[in-house]
């Protein structure tokens, strides 16, 4: 029989405290009451939040992007913040920065946005690259480094961001080792008719997410991290995780594939997809429901072969599950 892999690590959350088993699934029903009719993205950005990972929504302005990430941000009982990405923008913007205080003679940090257990990033590439890199040791080690000290960031910590497509002005493409820290990605789409029409009337009055209270707060939201941390994915369940990441690297056409940091968010939101569905165990089917979502956005193709999308559904269909 396989063993288990990626157990849930001591200290993440008080285990001694059973977590409500159906409240992973409430959540993603509670953030539906503000985005409305687009249940497969509001579920990938709850099992993100569960895999304790990072998020990247890629679209045209207006579709929504922004109220799913303060949504998202609200059924949390902690702290959240906003950053509007734009072209003056510095790193110490994101970060903080010591200030001098005269009458202790002294410098003191003052935390800045970064410092917050959901951090909503809009328009992350408008940011120029000098201060998208201040995001890098955030995302990776939960941690900010300025004038030489190193300042823990709370947690837990995502960081839900959003970018415009790349061919609109004022944009500065996100460098593939930050797409490389994004666990997912994926975008809105725009709304059906219905779920439109649905939108705009619930806009007329109040704004929904005003009035939408938290889910859950930070002890819950942990002991849910610990929970998906725990769903038991097997030595196979690994193994073929790990074929589907190394397969995107020996396709014609592609400069660089996957990485090894890939697999580990491909099995970790197979956990976390798992637990949403109230199962004690990963299936190959959630390795490739969140295969696209995981892979595409990492993988840099030459334009004279297939897409990265195409890649990710040609080693889909060539991988066999069992080795």
């Amino acid at each position: 029989m396989s063993t288990p892999l990626l157990p849930g690590s001591p200290g993440q959350a008080d285990t001694s405290t059973p977590v409500d088993p159906t409240l992973a699934a409430r959540l993603v029903d509670h953030v539906e009451r503000v985005v409305v009719g687009k249940r497969s993205v509001v579920t990938l950005s709850v099992a993100t939040l569960l895999a304790g990972g990072h998020l990247l929504l890629e679209d045209v302005p207006g579709v929504g992007k922004t109220v799913l990430a303060r949504t998202l941000a609200r059924t949390i009982d902690g702290q959240h913040t906003r950053i509007q990405g734009a072209p003056d923008l510095l790193p110490t913007d994101l970060t903080g920065a010591a200030v001098w205080r005269p009458r202790e003679e002294r410098f003191e940090f003052v935390a800045g946005p970064l410092f917050a257990n959901i951090v909503v990033v809009d328009e992350a590439n408008r940011m120029p690259p000098r201060t998208q890199a201040a995001l890098l040791e955030a995302m990776e080690e939960g941690q900010v480094s300025v004038d030489g000290v190193t300042h823990a960031l709370p947690q837990p910590s995502m960081i839900l961001a959003t970018q415009n497509p790349a061919e609109q002005h004022g944009v500065h493409p996100l460098p593939e080792s930050q797409l490389d820290r994004f666990t997912a990605a994926t975008s809105m789409g725009y709304p059906e008719a219905v779920d439109e029409v649905a939108i705009v009337a619930s806009q007329l009055g109040a704004d929904p997410l005003t009035t939408l209270p938290p889910l859950l707060d930070l002890h819950q939201l942990a002991g849910l991290q610990a929970a998906a941390r725990n769903v038991t994915a097997t030595e196979d369940l690994v193994g073929y995780a790990v074929r589907l990441v190394r397969a995107t690297r020996n396709r014609p056409g592609v400069r660089l594939g996957a990485s090894p940091r890939a697999a580990l968010q491909l099995v970790r939101l197979a956990q976390a997809m798992a637990l949403l569905d109230q199962r004690p165990v990963v299936l190959p089917d959630d390795i490739k429901r969140v295969a696209p979502v995981v892979l595409v956005h990492r993988l840099v193709v030459d334009g004279r072969g297939e897409r990265p999308d195409g890649v990710v559904q040609a080693v889909l269909h060539e991988t066999p599950v069992a080795a």
